[in-house]
Order: structure tokens, then sequence, then C-alpha cells
């Protein structure tokens, strides 16, 4: 077989993922790697870079090359997108200073963030960079570095995040897509697309961060070390690559004004393809992967770890590989709106749209009447609500969707898809191949070569079903209830 085959890999949260793929779409192999994140304090997430961002690529490349039909020398590119964003202190030979620290779900840097706010002036952070500083941030994890490491902050060579890392182990080459850059807030100016000391110079010394350059761009061409470690060619081009959620829009067909991502995973991610270079409180905005586009984003600090949580906690009794499906089974005999139960799924404080490090969850309405089953639906239509309140947030924000793409592990669990769906009254395609950011990677290296144009997309991957709405009162009512409960006990429900 002398077929080109392109290589995406992307590091999850809990799971990295690895395809090779043809120019028409056709996936030749598959694998995937289990891994834990961790958990040091309260609000703190972590990962290994050296065990978890790099260990994952290389068991990845080696497992996917010794699939019988495979061989090395068919790989034509590289493209890997990782978690992010995050911050990693790494020393001049690219070895990692201390643990990577993850994207909003890591909460550590609140007083910095209050600090920065405080100096700097929230509305003139929000309108350099077209986003307001939170978990999400970079910058502010930055300075908590220097506050609490000042010998390793002192020590850092470069600050990257989980991408560049992968990136540069291949290639040498210490780069950064713009996507991922503009949430290095406030340390990124969405204006002239550069980093800039413009508000904050006591961060760091911009000379620290990553080159700045497009997804697709080529960052280099792999090293006789990596191939190595590797087992891929000596030369083949690794693109720049970007953060998970937006390859997985990729993979899905996102690609023009009005498409809209609703990433269904660990935790829940959407991306808005938008005209022109906007910006909203609430969410998060950035230059998209390619040249003069731009993209409104949200997320949520919890969902499917949710999910997980409550299996490790109430299901002991089932078996752990079947206890999700068997849990999603039981709660369809659960009707709409979980015998009255509302929860507030801020089980990790909550990124967008009330942008609260310090929320706390509520399971609201309990009696003695209910069962497990219907507090497992319940967390998923709080979820589900959660969700609805970011995209009410995009469309005040002057942003409709003309088409929403589901994508993520979570599409298979039907409670979920069709809750959002009914509660949003918004119709969601899901795809044939749901493999996710892996997928939407070997799309973008083999766009990186001009080997297949944008529109591609659509027929690597074709629309599979659509999930159309069923609007209920019960959920418009409890809806309401949803917003007024946080609004309500915000003051108490503090950690």
């Amino acid at each position: 077989m002398n077929k080109k085959l392109y290589l995406g890999v992307d590091v999850g949260t809990y799971e990295t993922k690895g395809v090779l793929v043809d120019a028409k779409g056709i996936v030749y192999s598959q694998k995937s790697i289990k891994h834990e994140m961790t958990i040091p304090k309260p609000g703190w997430a972590e990962h290994s870079p050296d065990d978890v961002w790099w260990g994952d690529f290389v068991n990845i490349a080696r497992q996917l090359l010794n699939d019988k039909d495979i061989s090395p020398d068919q790989i034509s590119s590289v493209a890997v997108s990782a978690i992010g964003p995050c911050m990693l202190p790494i020393d001049k030979d690219a070895s990692p200073l201390y643990s990577g620290v993850l994207y909003g779900v890591d909460t550590r840097a609140t007083e910095e963030i209050n600090y920065l706010n405080y100096k700097i002036g929230a509305d003139k952070i929000f309108k350099f960079g077209g986003n307001a500083l939170t978990s999400q941030s970079i910058g502010p994890k930055i300075l908590w570095l220097k506050n609490n490491h000042f010998e390793i902050y002192n020590k850092a060579a470069k600050i990257v995040t989980s991408t560049t890392f992968i990136v540069q182990k291949l290639t040498d080459q210490c780069v950064i897509d713009h996507y991922t850059a503009a949430n290095f807030t406030p340390l990124y100016d969405k204006s002239s697309l550069k980093w800039s000391n413009e508000l904050s110079e006591e961060i760091i010394d911009i000379t620290k961060l990553p080159e700045l350059k497009w997804s697709t761009d080529i960052a280099g061409y792999l090293t006789k070390k990596a191939s190595a470690e590797t087992g891929l060619p000596i030369g083949i081009p690794v693109t720049v690559g970007t953060i998970d959620a937006a390859a997985e829009a990729v993979s899905v067909g996102v690609r023009q004004a009005g498409d809209m991502m609703v990433m269904y995973g660990s935790t829940m991610f959407f991306i808005g393809i938008c005209e022109g270079n906007k910006s909203e409180q609430s969410l998060w905005s950035a230059p998209w992967l390619f040249e003069n586009e731009f993209a409104l984003m949200a997320g949520t600090s919890t969902s499917g770890t949710i999910t997980q949580w409550f299996k490790k906690e109430f299901a002991k009794d089932l078996d752990s590989d079947e206890a999700l499906q068997i849990l999603s089974e039981m709660a369809e005999k659960s009707p709409i709106g979980s015998k009255n139960l509302i929860t507030l799924p801020y089980f990790s404080g909550e990124r967008t749209p009330i942008q609260d490090p310090n929320a706390c969850g509520i399971i609201f309405g309990l009696n003695l009447t209910h069962k497990r089953e219907d507090i497992y639906r319940s967390i998923i239509e709080g979820i589900s609500y959660g969700a609805n309140h970011i995209i009410e947030t995009f469309m005040q924000s002057d942003f409709i969707p003309n088409k929403l793409f589901a994508v993520g592990g979570g599409v298979k669990n039907k409670i979920w898809t069709s809750s959002i769906s009914n509660i949003s009254c918004l119709s969601q395609e899901l795809k044939s191949k749901t493999i996710g950011a892996s997928y939407g990677n070997s799309f973008l290296a083999a766009l990186s070569l001009g080997d297949v144009g944008i529109s591609d997309i659509d027929s690597w991957n074709k629309t599979k079903d659509i999930i159309k709405p069923k609007p209920s009162v019960i959920y418009e009512e409890q809806f309401k209830i949803f917003k007024k409960l946080y609004e309500n006990n915000k003051t108490i429900i503090s950690k």
C-alpha cells in the first residue's frame, strides 16, 4: 500500500487519540490512550508534560505504525492539538520546569486576576485583547508562577502551552497559533495580532513567549531525535497546531460564518465562526485558525466530569465499563424535568457565561421519592441548561447560529443531546465520523500541504443524523428557575 497518509494526534483532558487518514478522509488506523488529570489542591488541574503530552504522542505514533499495513514512509505530514490554553515553563532545552497548568478548569490564579483587573482596569483589558480576565486566561497564571515559584519563573527560557510543547519536541521550533495565543490575556493585542507588553510588563518579557503563526503554517520538520523516539520519518512537515476544541470544530465541518460547534466532553465547549472581529464580555474571542477569520467561544468548567464523578461515587454497584450507559438507560425512565429536580452544574466553578470560579453546584428540589436515575437525569439536564445559557448569550451578542454541529464522546448520550436541542429549540447535526479533534488534525495536516481544500471536509465527514428539537413547557420553566438559582444564591454558594 503506497497511499499518502496524514497523521492527526489530539491530547485531551483524559484521553489521547491518534488517527491516520488519506486524502479522501478514509481512516486507515486509529488508536487511543487513557490518562489522568491531577488535582493537587481544590481548584488546581495539572498534567505531566513528559508523561502525558509527549509520552502519549510517542506511544500513539508507535501504535499507529505497528499496524501491519502501515509504513512510516507513507506519513506525509503531522498536525497536533491538545487541551488549552495551558501554562508550562520550560528551560532552554525545552525541558519542563513545572507541571502543565491546565486551561480554565484550573482556578488557582484568582488573586492575580483580581490584582490585574484592579491595577490595569477590566474595561481596558477587555478592549485591548477582546477578552475579560478569567480562569481561562494565561497571563494571570504566569503571574501566579512568578508570585509563588519565582526561582522557576526566573529560570524559564519560555512559557508555552501544551500544543507548543509537543510541536517543539517534534521540530525544535517554539511556535503558537493565534487562536491559542488570544487566550494569553492581557499579553495578546487582538487588533494587531501580536504579543504586547503595553498593559503589563510585570507578567513576562514577551520574548519568552512562542513565535506567532497560523494553525496550518508549517512549524518545522521532524528532527532526528524525534524520529528515533516516535518512529516517524525524519524531515516530514509538522504544522503549528491548535487547541483541541478548534480541531474538533474542523472535524465536523465548522468553516463559515454562522457555523457553531457544540462539543460534548469532560467540559462543554462552543465555537462560533463570526462575521468580523467581535468581542463579548461574557464570551471569549480570538482570530480563527486562518487569516482574516474570527471566532467567539464559550466553555463550561464541568459536564462529562460530573457524570464521571456520579459514576464513581454513586454507581459502585455497576460494572465500571458500562456504568454510564446503564445510568443513561435508567435516566430515560425518569420524566422530563427529573421530577422537578434542577441541578446547577458548577462543581468546579463556572466559566462562561457567569465567569465565577467560586461557584458551587446545587441539586435543588430533592425529596424522598427521588431515585438515582432522577438525580442522574437532573445532572444531564442541568448541564444542558448551562449549555442553553451559553447559546442564549451568543444570541444576545448578535450571533445567530445557522447550524449546530454536535461532536465529542457525549453525543452517544441520547438524553444529553436531545435535552440540549429540546431546551434550546435548535437542531443539531451529527456527522458520520465522531473521532473528534485527531480527525480534524489529519484534515489540517492535509490542508497544510495543499492536498485538500477547506470545503473538502464536507465530503470527508458527511451528515449522518439531525437531532430535531421537541420543545417542552417544563424545560422552559425550569430554565428560568435554573438562572434564578444562581442569581439568588451566588453569595452563599461560593467557596
